[in-house]
């Protein structure tokens, strides 16, 4: 029998390897971003096409290569950041493992122009599918210009996987986002089909995250600073009224290097007990730097988690000094009462002659017992449905009783169903049933058999639910025009994001269109939610798009509509009156799953006079 195990050619062995090293566009952009600062660059541009599948060129005005090693660092394995294996312990440049040229020149066409400072003429290389096709001297200026040229065009299946153009857009804004955050000190651009995303100069570290992120967040951020013999710690942290619900603005870099991990994470939001509401997290920007013998970073390809000596130190450091910058820099306002400026110094008392008693005025004919005019309405979202006092029994009512806990679509658990069959009888109109409502946050309903209570939220979000999901399949949505268009300006991240469910966010009512850069202008809402605040109302749902997308990869529509439904709905401790609440009863046994809320809990619950009896017989 012949031998059958043999060595793999190059080129295969580097397409298998690109795997690891390039994903999607994004990985190649930040590799190759990261060699520009390796190579000393304090001013980098980055140029896309087509998000990054057409084309990626990185310029610098680093330190250039020679003819050889400009041929060099295409092979596997070849780099200048180390030369034996203590040195994986004394690492501070961004890349080490000679990988990611390789990788890149394996999958795409390449075209590499480089010229170190002293050198008169440059080098230029043309490779395609890790093959030089020709190698020569030209005319360039100082510095590296690479281009990468149709990203995956040998290996279809792998392009194939690719997303959407906003989609990858939005990746390669989050590797540039890191970079760029890490680096502050150096000059960034970023164009995309010929339009500039992103004009960074050199400045502080407060300032780029201001020039990244907003300029909203400028007074949102409150510094931290340590110095231990462990580590240095310094960046800042967000308020924390500012907390968002998705985790998308924590950023942790350790010597300057973007990593992930959970359990730094976890310190910071220790730090934050008892000042965050539920289910949010606040914004950080923190660099640890550490001696490198201390750390470990080669434990994975993407070089985004590092395992350390003495963790739990690391630990309590950050948890500390995070704790004492929110304290240190008033976080909850103190009153002096030992200020020369008090109010009593501010009051000048006047002379008792000008003193002028009040008077009242009072309407002679009020009487607090007459019956008052409704106004129009008091709760928003429930005014188009109409008066429906007298109207018909909603076609789901045979449903109200067969309370059942049943699977949701976004719950993995399964729950065992339960019916309650009830007579005809029991089902009452609007006109005439007896509501009640407990804490402003529970309708309550006498019904026959006994009562049943209602969570008013849950019941709003699934009407809510359910009537945009209907908009989204039919296109139907309704807007209310403004009176006055307002400009809303995005984060760049939050923008591509925006462009990419356009269609979808029109169709639910929502007038958009573009308005230059990273801005668009709203000009209608959906016309159940005229009273929201355009800003706040789309800062909320691509949040809860975003949140949504994380934790339960919803389809896109369904997201959608979800994430409008719970930032629209009503919330407990609105309170509501007779009329609404009826009218929200109607709606909710309208629907195809009046029973179930979104997060696949109960919406009703159901209390028979036998249960009541049987509690007091017991007691």
């Amino acid at each position: 029998m012949p031998d059958i195990i043999q060595l793999l050619p190059d080129a295969v062995a580097n397409q298998i390897a690109a795997g690891e090293v390039v994903q999607r566009p994004a990985s190649a952009v930040k590799e190759l971003i990261e060699n520009a600062i390796d190579a000393g660059a304090d001013k980098i541009q980055l140029i896309l096409k087509d998000a990054g599948k057409s084309l990626i060129q990185v310029i610098d005005n680093g330190c250039g290569m020679s003819l050889t090693d400009a041929r060099m660092a295409f092979e596997r394995h070849a780099t200048s950041k180390i030369k034996k294996a203590d040195d994986l312990f004394a690492i501070r440049t961004m890349g080490f493992r000679g990988e990611a040229m390789a990788s890149i020149a394996a999958i795409a066409q390449v075209e590499l122009r480089t010229r170190r400072h002293e050198d008169e003429l440059g080098t230029c290389i043309f490779i395609e599918g890790s093959e030089v096709l020709s190698q020569e001297a030209c005319s360039v200026g100082t510095g590296t210009s690479i281009m990468v040229k149709n990203l995956f065009f040998n290996t279809p299946a792998r392009r194939n996987f690719l997303k959407s153009n906003p989609v990858e857009m939005r990746h390669i804004i989050d590797d540039f986002q890191r970079v760029a955050l890490a680096n502050p000190g150096i000059f960034f651009t970023m164009h995309h089909d010929g339009q500039e995303v992103y004009h960074l100069p050199a400045t502080t570290l407060k300032q780029r995250i201001v020039h990244l992120l907003g300029n909203n967040y400028n007074q949102r951020l409150v510094p931290v600073e340590e110095d231990t013999t462990i580590i240095k710690l310094h960046g800042f942290v967000g308020k924390p009224e500012f907390a968002r619900k998705t985790r998308g603005e924590q950023f942790f870099f350790v010597n300057n290097r973007f990593i992930k991990d959970a359990y730094l994470n976890h310190a910071v939001l220790t730090a934050f007990a008892e000042l965050l509401p539920d289910e949010t997290y606040p914004l950080y920007v923190l660099f640890i730097d550490i001696d490198p013998s201390k750390i470990d970073i080669n434990v994975h390809p993407t070089k985004t988690e590092i395992k350390y000596q003495d963790e739990k130190a690391i630990y309590a450091i950050i948890r500390s000094a995070v704790k004492r910058s929110l304290g240190r820099y008033n976080i909850t306002p103190s009153l002096d009462f030992d200020q020369e400026n008090s109010i009593e110094h501010l009051i000048t008392p006047k002379p008792f002659e000008e003193i002028v008693a009040p008077t009242i005025a009072f309407n002679p004919d009020f009487n607090p017992f007459a019956a008052e005019k409704k106004a129009d309405r008091e709760i928003p979202f429930l005014r188009n449905a109409g008066d429906r006092r007298d109207s018909p029994i909603p076609k789901n009512w045979d449903t109200l009783y067969e309370i059942s806990k049943r699977e949701s679509p976004v719950q993995h658990e399964m729950h065992q169903e339960r019916n309650i069959a009830v007579d005809e009888q029991e089902i009452t109109k609007s006109s005439e049933r007896q509501l009640f409502q407990i804490h402003n946050r529970f309708i309550l309903s006498q019904i026959k058999s006994g009562f049943m209570l209602i969570s008013q939220q849950a019941a709003h979000e699934r009407v809510l639910y359910e009537r945009f999901l209907q908009q989204l399949q039919t296109h139907s949505g309704v807007s209310q025009q403004s009176l006055f268009p307002q400009s809303v300006t995005l984060n760049s991240a939050d923008f591509e994001l925006l462009r990419e469910l356009l269609p979808d966010v029109r169709a639910l009512g929502f007038d958009i269109r573009e308005f230059g850069k990273n801005t668009i202008v709203v000009e209608g809402i959906p016309a159940d939610l005229n009273n929201v605040g355009e800003e706040q109302l789309l800062e909320q749902l691509l949040e809860g798009f975003k949140n949504n997308l994380a934790i339960l990869r919803l389809d896109k529509r369904d997201n959608l509509a979800r994430s409008l439904a719970r930032n629209a709905a009503i919330k407990a401790g609105t309170r509501m009156s007779l009329e609404e609440m009826n009218l929200l009863i109607d709606q909710l046994f309208a629907c195809q799953m009046p029973n179930v809320a979104l997060n696949g809990k109960p919406v009703i619950s159901t209390f028979t006079l036998t249960e009541l009896l049987e509690r007091f017989e017991k007691s």
